[in-house]
């Protein structure tokens, strides 16, 4: 990397991250310095593509986390064909963590660690220092890595994956700030869930759940449980977003519920293939999925149910380096499902219902 000559001219800036407290935030901030103008924000990697093509900013400011592809693939795919200065804004990109090597490796010029909590008052307080590194990044050419195709003949970014989508790209992203908790019930779950969902705060991670319903039930007994709880509940529609402080039931009868990453996100893939364990949705489906895409970053529990539904997908998940319990005998109406899973090893433990809540949040705790 080289310096710049030196202009009087603003400095032309585009932010990129898919919150929009934090774009509001960042480029307020930008846009209180007089050396620098905002010449736009962006959500997305698309959108972002197509400002930088028109516009050609002096320097953009990145963040990791984003849906459909994640900064540093961004970065990557980006700089062979606009080598413009990136300054990373992260809760990921922690300085000496590997994030903020791959991120450094992919041709960033500076990284700021974004506060994991607190955005409204930690990041304004920030806004001075990332002023000044978008500015000393303006002064940088930037030299980008070699690129694996050509970009300039067919950009990728147009084929970037949409949210649910089941084919996710394997990026530099291994980790995320996201945690999911997946809950699988049958016979007896409607009681259990309406009792242990007004435990979960606010600040719980996203969950999903699989009731086993039929269909035309599950958008009621969502209503039901949003009005007795904390969190958000909604019935769970395909694309949905897993986030903190949101429920996502499983719609009834049609549809098998899995949870996808795209990007730095997880999102949710409705499909109408075949019952399995007997079940549409099942809660094999789900927690495979969670297995697949989630791993470590997830807890699950398997309650109170008839049959099998659900313990293989529990150790999937408990053999991907995630957290799994059942639901002891006493306090199920059924002590199939969950009976099953612990005697095949898939849960680490076994607990009376009301146990279940504070354990899902200690394990979520322990991953973060």
């Amino acid at each position: 990397m080289m310096q710049k000559p030196t202009t009087t001219q603003k400095i032309r800036v585009l932010v990129i991250d898919d919150s929009a407290l934090a774009r509001k935030i960042i480029s307020t901030g930008l846009a209180s310095d007089p050396r620098i103008e905002v010449i736009g924000t962006s959500s997305n990697p698309n959108i972002a593509f197509d400002i930088i093509s028109k516009q050609h900013p002096d320097v953009i400011t990145l963040d990791i986390e984003m849906p459909g592809m994640d900064g540093i693939t961004f970065l990557k795919k980006l700089l062979p064909v606009y080598p413009i200065p990136a300054v990373i804004i992260s809760s990921l990109a922690e300085q000496g963590k590997k994030m903020a090597l791959d991120a450094l490796e992919a041709g960033a010029v500076d990284i700021v660690t974004k506060p994991k909590i607190g955005i409204v008052d930690g990041l304004p307080m920030l806004m001075g220092d990332i002023c000044e590194r978008v500015i000393s990044a303006s002064k940088i050419s930037v030299t980008p890595p070699k690129a694996s195709q050509n970009l300039h003949a067919s950009p990728v970014f147009a084929n970037a994956p949409t949210p649910g989508a089941q084919t996710i790209e394997n990026n530099a992203l291994h980790v995320t700030t996201d945690r999911v908790i997946a809950i699988g019930a049958s016979a007896g779950g409607v009681a259990a869930l309406a009792r242990i969902l007004p435990m979960f705060p606010v600040s719980s991670p996203g969950i999903v759940i699989v009731q086993h319903m039929p269909g035309g039930f599950t958008t009621s007994f969502a209503a039901r449980l949003n009005d007795l709880s904390e969190t958000q509940v909604k019935e769970a529609e395909h694309g949905d977003r897993v986030r903190t402080g949101l429920v996502l039931l499983a719609p009834g009868g049609d549809y098998h519920t899995e949870v996808v990453r795209s990007g730095g996100e997880y999102r949710i893939a409705l499909s109408k293939s075949e019952k399995v364990s007997g079940h549409r949705p099942s809660v094999n489906v789900l927690f495979h999925s969670v297995a697949k895409n989630v791993g470590r970053n997830a807890s699950a529990a398997l309650l109170t149910g008839m049959g099998d539904d659900g313990a293989d997908g529990l150790q999937a998940i408990r053999m991907a380096g995630g957290h799994t319990l059942v639901q002891d005998e006493q306090t199920c109406v059924v002590f199939g499902m969950p009976g099953v899973a612990w005697k095949r090893g898939a849960a680490e433990m076994i607990l009376p219902l009301d146990d279940i809540p504070a354990h899902l949040l200690k394990f979520i705790k322990a991953t973060g």
